[in-house]
């Protein structure tokens, strides 16, 4: 078996054992897995390149019959340049010295040693880069799996927490509705109790009769909590739209303005401007002067919550 036939049975490339025969000039196996090993890293120069090697190494001038290289720091002596080059980088020895000392070919048991220990060699690499491998999928996977669990329990957090403020919000809206339909109500009876008033004085001066005695109407309850109610920090607004529709209901910070739910109709219908839209109330009756639309919701009275007619 040739020395070519002997480095492709042992896994090397093709284009690499060319290299390493022309380089070593066919100097042997040893020299040939020499130069291997040495250039395993570097890239495979094209024919051209190889050919300026090889003319650079043979203008070298003849310094006698130099048989081998010898490294002057530790005495061993290889044979060829690539070999050295090798032993340099490994070492990191860098006295070197031509010698006559002819190294012997190897036997065929040499070689075949030899071999065995290239491939054990090999072997023990391949062994430990699989294992370094493994170990880095593996942490890999461990990382993977963390995220994924880090990122599935925030996302639980963020909807349980979610879920409250939805709750929490709705309780508020639904408490708001409850007064604010409280007071209507109360204000509907008060209007009663004065138009009620009102006519039967008007009849009582129709009929010469002294007017009847004013029945102390009972506290409003919309007054009784105004105290309370005032002091909220949000208020409910239910603003009925001029063109039709469906109302819209929005919670808004008790120091907004009028501008501010101004804004707010007109991002959710275009038919309104927020320089023309006009607010005003039913109970009690009053529509709200274009000063009014700088005050705060709280100082316009309209806390904790109100229904709002709104007009182009």
């Amino acid at each position: 078996m040739s020395d070519k036939e002997t480095l492709i049975s042992m896994g090397f490339d093709a284009e690499r054992i060319d290299w390493a025969l022309r380089a070593t000039k066919n100097a042997g196996l040893q020299p040939a897995m020499d130069h291997i090993l040495a250039h395993n890293d570097e890239p495979v120069p094209t024919a051209e390149e190889l050919a300026e090697e090889l003319g650079e190494e043979a203008n070298i001038p003849d310094v006698g019959e130099a048989k081998s290289i010898k490294c002057s720091e530790c005495g061993k002596t290889f044979r060829s340049q690539a070999t050295a080059s090798f032993h340099a980088e490994k070492s990191g020895h860098t006295d070197f010295e031509e010698s006559t000392e002819e190294i012997k070919p190897l036997t065929a048991e040499e070689k075949a040693a030899k071999l065995i220990e290239l491939k054990e060699k090999l072997a023990a690499k391949r062994a430990a880069q699989s294992k370094e491998d493994e170990k880095a999928a593996r942490a890999n996977e461990a990382l993977r799996r963390k995220a994924g669990q880090d990122s599935g329990r925030i996302k639980e957090e963020m909807q349980a927490k979610e879920l409250e403020r939805e709750a929490a919000r709705k309780r508020q809206e639904k408490i708001a509705d409850q007064k604010a339909r409280a007071a209507v109500k109360a204000q509907i009876e008060a209007d009663k109790r004065e138009r009620a008033a009102k006519a039967a004085a008007e009849k009582a001066a129709r009929d010469g009769k002294p007017p009847p005695e004013a029945v102390a109407a009972p506290p409003k309850p919309a007054a009784m909590a105004a105290g309370k109610s005032s002091e909220a920090p949000e208020t409910r607004l239910q603003i009925r739209l001029h063109v039709g529709g469906a109302p819209l209901v929005k919670t808004f910070p008790s120091t907004s303005t009028l501008v501010d739910v101004a804004e707010f109709v007109s991002s959710e219908n275009l038919a309104y401007s927020v320089d023309t839209v006009r607010f005003a109330t039913t109970f009690p009756r009053k529509t709200f002067a274009p000063e009014d639309m700088r005050k705060s919701l709280k100082d316009n009275g309209l806390t904790p919550s109100a229904v709002l007619m709104a007009s182009l």
